[in-house]
């Protein structure tokens, strides 16, 4: 993949698993939030399996839609649009009903110095659409942000282990799953609890920002040592397939890759492709923030993408001075400050 077409072109490309599963699922799909960065792939996606399948389904994105070109080319693909200032009920209850709801709406960067804004993002909000949309059924993006650190040789948390999330971006996602939770219980609406570590995107990711290091001669940290990667592709695929799995409680479902991902080995092997030397300052600890996907895998099946092709294609991307979105994943912090 040379250029941003070929990219959003392949994050676009439906497998046979997904046509069949949407076909299974009644209904429209509503994505709230849907100009972030995984929204404009996934909704693309969802209308080319909706296409390819012949299913009798539309695709509707609200955003704020700050930037208009991207709304166009929304609309280019066959996506129904609508700006909206969620935050703003009157503009919420006009929404259209449906009988499938994505919720990928929220904050993370730049919650310190205005936590009110991300907790009325991520929990108070949650509550206004879970009643605006209590007789769908409602995918719920998460993060594998508010787990608890764990030990790097334990394989990761599952679904079972308990929520500690550090800071207040992490906590506030853990406030947007149980206020949604409660709702569930409320009203009876089925859910699922989306959590995601880390998305993969040329543009951006772990991935990314490892071989814009080593390209640009400066040291990589090495105190959050390992990761979980999935490629966004997959994560949006998966995302949509939940819809399927939503429940009364809600389903937790975490969403990566299988690996254990290694910051020094992924660097090394980033470094090799590049012609670089990787140079690293400090050490790995003895814990990092890791998820166990097995369940998800269950569920879908391995990540089509594998991590020695993202690895190949990142390092392809930045020899060819592909284009970046400048937004880290600050995977590295370990004090829960966004």
């Amino acid at each position: 993949m040379k250029t941003v077409e070929q990219l959003e072109a392949k994050l676009a490309q439906p497998n046979e698993a997904l046509i069949q599963d949407l076909a299974k699922v009644n209904g429209d799909i509503v994505l709230l939030g849907v100009g972030g960065k995984m929204g404009p792939s996934l909704a693309r996606l969802a209308m080319n399996a909706i296409r390819e399948g012949g299913l009798n389904k539309k695709v509707i994105g609200v955003s704020r839609f700050s930037n208009a070109e991207a709304r166009q080319e929304l609309e280019d693909a066959g996506v129904q649009t609508i700006s909206c200032e969620l935050l703003e009920d009157d503009a919420l209850r006009a929404l259209p009903n449906a009988e499938n709801v994505i919720y990928m709406a929220g904050n993370k960067f730049g919650t310190t110095g205005r936590e009110h804004f991300t907790w009325a993002m991520n929990a108070y909000l949650p509550g206004r659409v879970a009643e605006k949309y209590k007789e769908s059924r409602i995918v719920v993006f998460s993060s594998g942000n508010i787990y608890p650190f764990l030990p790097v040789s334990g394989g990761g948390a599952t679904e079972t282990v308990a929520p500690e999330p550090i800071g207040e971006y992490a906590q506030s996602t853990l406030g947007r799953e149980r206020i949604f939770e409660y709702h569930s219980h409320k009203n009876g609406t089925p859910m699922v609890m989306y959590r995601l570590n880390y998305a993969i995107d040329m543009r951006y990711g772990v991935l990314l920002e490892l071989a814009r290091a080593i390209n640009e001669g400066r040291e990589i940290n090495l105190a959050m040592g390992f990761a979980n990667v999935i490629w966004q592709g997959d994560a949006n695929a998966m995302a949509l397939r939940c819809l399927r799995h939503a429940s009364t409680p809600p389903n937790i479902i975490n969403i990566t890759g299988p690996e254990t991902l290694s910051i020094r080995w992924a660097a090394g092997e980033l470094a090799a492709r590049l012609g670089k030397e990787a140079q690293f300052v400090g050490s790995e600890s003895e814990t990092a923030l890791l998820n166990n996907a097995s369940k998800s895998h269950q569920l879908f099946g391995y990540p089509q993408v594998s991590l020695l092709q993202m690895i190949d294609w990142t390092a392809d991307w930045v020899l060819e001075g592909g284009a970046t979105w400048n937004k880290p994943t600050h995977f590295q912090e370990r004090k829960g400050k966004f």
